[in-house]
């Protein structure tokens, strides 16, 4: 059985914190680029009105057992500056994914992917008792799928037309996993780069 803790995972430049409906306003200031949703299964969330739908659907979400989320905060701003969480959590298999993460774009390409991952992939190895967890991208999303690859994510393959977007655009998943006996060799990579 995985142990999930609703705490704040705090970092050197970040942290995260839990998903809850007072987040909504900040979130929709951070999501306003169009340029964010291109490639999320949400369509666009552009303003509050959508953002408080999105963050009732993710909360829903959290009730129903299969997602944990959180809010990404830069600690030198003080500023809200995305969205990412645990998701498809299996019990029984003991793994989850993480994904449905998103940045404000003057955030993107920084230390603050960089260190959400850090802190999860800490979190679901140490704390919550993950023997997988696994990444998925759009395999047009080319950012994404070299953030993933940068982690040393070991890439499986790619489901195709594995999702029907928003649009009606038929999807290709490419997946990939990190396994716990690869975990302190990535953990360092990540250490080495954020914090040296």
């Amino acid at each position: 059985m995985l142990i999930f803790k609703s705490e704040i995972l705090v970092g050197k430049y970040i942290q995260l914190e839990p998903m809850r409906m007072e987040h909504s306003k900040e979130l929709a200031y951070a999501g306003r680029d169009p340029s964010i949703w291109k490639y999320m299964l949400y369509g666009m969330v552009t303003n509050e009105e959508k953002m408080i739908l999105w963050v009732q659907d993710i909360l829903g979400r959290k009730a129903s057992g299969t997602d944990e989320p959180y809010v990404v905060r830069d600690l030198s701003s003080g500023r809200l500056v995305g969205a990412t969480r645990y998701l498809n959590i299996s019990h029984k298999d003991r793994g989850l994914e993480v994904g449905g993460t998103w940045y404000d774009t003057d955030f993107q390409r920084t230390y603050v992917n960089s260190e959400a991952k850090y802190l999860m992939l800490q979190n679901a190895f140490e704390t919550v008792g993950c023997v997988r967890v696994q990444f998925k991208a759009d395999s047009r999303n080319e950012k994404s799928l070299k953030a993933i690859e940068r982690l040393g994510a070991k890439k499986e393959g790619v489901l195709r037309n594995h999702m029907i977007l928003d649009d009606g655009t038929l999807r290709h998943s490419v997946f990939f996993s990190i396994l716990p006996e690869e975990w302190p060799e990535i953990k360092e990579t990540l250490a080495r780069r954020l914090y040296l």
